[in-house]
């Protein structure tokens, strides 16, 4: 971190998140969308005070804007992602893979277990991905359709999918969190794992209760009939072909081969153009109007699908905002949300205001349940005022591994608060790259769906209980003698 002339208070390190959060609240009564430009601009608002008061200290603007450009380029593969996300979205819509999904999910799918479904389907897809992101943007689209076919409200749906998805971005071996955190608090990944499973079970059997509860307590809204209408409807526009689901079986095939993630989404994406040209040639021609041929027609649907909105017209209104599409375009505004969370986290870290305001918690912990306690809260910070969940790994790994090696905590106990808290959290945070992106392409707003995902609000505290009840954690995570340790360093 890039030292100042003088270190910032405790008032000033707070000022700017004081002043963030008023703002953000403001914006939620005052405005009705506050991803279309509101947020960004408390965030920048924010990040200018920050900016007076890291300047007031004597760093210079040269070294301030040195680390905002630094923090910005670590999100661009995140924002690269989520624009292709948006247009394989497109494609993946007008070549009725997702219609298809939907369809032949109304037919199998029993609607008090449709809940637990979607957690444990995401969970499948997601272990054998790696990838919440891509989990959410293809499965979890669909599931969202069937989910609001049946009846379900969509924050709620959107809740059990994200469970799921985020289950596997926890214990799968291909996903990059997964990789990130025991590197950070130094041990090797399949420890980690198995030291997860410890508090990833618990949670995962609770969300799941949860949401078998409230399946067989719903009260649904939709009849057999309506379900049968939005089928009819879908079959309307789409041909159903089991052929379509050619194409997510390629894709979840190029994941697991860990090709990484633009070009597989960038493949995903042209796969689903393709097969819009040969399996939907009426729906093609719809989109690109009439009077021209079929091969500038597949060319202009084809784009717009990838770019631009896209309206499908049935006689079911429902099906008809299922059927809309947004592409590259709809992404925009998350992208401009998550460039000024990277100005406003960029600032803070770079004038030391983060890590003075986490110092004092270091601190005050003073036993193994406090130092866990205060490891998670450290992470849900980071992912709310650096807005990244990677720094919400990197950055409490590399300030508590010293302070858990001292207490004769074994790494793997950091590394899996980290993955409980860091990784768990930031989906819940509406201006963090992954509440952000979520948000958007599932269609449901961040504050919406936090109540229903369970799994993400169970992990943290399942680390902490585990902590604190010290189930068997003496005889996990004690080390061994002094010279023991260094004989295993060896």
């Amino acid at each position: 971190m890039v030292s100042t002339n003088r270190t910032p208070s405790l008032a000033e390190a707070l000022l700017p998140i004081v002043c963030l959060v008023i703002l953000l609240t403001i914006n939620v009564f005052v405005f009705e969308d506050t991803l279309a430009g509101s947020n960004q601009i408390a965030l920048l608002l924010a990040a200018t005070i920050a900016g007076i008061i890291v300047r007031r200290n004597g760093q210079k603007w040269e070294e301030t804007n040195q680390h905002v450009v630094k923090t910005i380029g670590s999100a661009m593969p995140s924002m690269l992602i989520l624009l292709l996300i948006g247009s394989l979205a497109g494609t993946w819509m007008i070549s009725g893979i997702v219609p298809a999904m939907i369809y032949y999910g109304l037919e199998i799918i029993n609607p008090n277990l449709f809940l637990v479904t979607a957690v444990i389907v995401s969970a499948l897809v997601s272990v054998a991905t790696g990838s919440s992101w891509s989990t959410i943007a293809t499965i979890g689209v669909a599931l969202l359709g069937i989910g609001k076919a049946i009846g379900f409200n969509e924050p709620l749906v959107a809740g059990a999918i994200i469970s799921g998805a985020y289950f596997g971005d926890k214990i799968s071996p291909l996903s990059d969190t997964t990789n990130l955190a025991p590197a950070m608090a130094g041990t090797d990944l399949f420890t980690h794992i198995q030291y997860l499973l410890f508090t990833t079970i618990p949670s995962l059997i609770i969300t799941l209760v949860l949401f078998l509860v409230i399946g067989f307590n719903y009260e649904f809204h939709s009849s057999i009939h309506d379900i049968e209408l939005v089928k009819v409807a879908i079959e309307e526009v789409f041909n159903t072909s089991s052929w379509l689901f050619l194409v997510p079986v390629i894709l979840f095939g190029i994941i697991i081969m860990k090709v990484p993630p633009v070009p597989s989404l960038m493949i995903g994406t042209i796969l689903g153009a393709i097969f819009a040209v040969v399996f939907q040639p009426d729906l093609v021609r719809e989109i690109a109007g009439s009077g021209m041929s079929y091969t500038k027609a597949s060319y202009v649907s084809s784009m717009q699908a990838m770019f631009g909105d896209v309206s499908l017209s049935t006689h079911n209104e429902n099906v008809n905002h299922l059927l809309s599409t947004s592409g590259m375009r709809g992404m925009l505004d998350t992208i401009w949300l998550i460039l000024s969370a990277m100005v406003f986290g960029g600032i803070m870290e770079a004038g030391g205001l983060l890590s003075r305001i986490t110092r004092p918690i270091m601190k005050m912990a003073k036993s193994t349940g406090a130092l866990v306690s205060s490891t998670v809260g450290t992470c849900i910070f980071f992912n709310a005022t650096a807005s990244d969940q990677y720094l919400a790994i990197v950055v409490p790994g590399r300030m508590y591994r010293k302070a858990y090696e001292d207490r004769n905590l074994k790494p793997e106990v950091l590394s899996r608060t980290l993955e409980d808290s860091g990784t768990m959290t930031s989906v819940l945070i509406p201006w963090n790259t992954c509440g952000a992106t979520q948000s958007r392409v599932l269609g449901v707003a961040t504050f919406d769906y936090l109540p229903y995902c369970f799994f993400n609000l169970i992990s943290p505290l399942m680390s902490i209980l585990f902590a604190y009840f010290n189930i068997k954690i003496r005889r996990l995570v004690s080390r061994p003698a002094k010279a023991e340790t260094q004989n295993e360093a060896i």
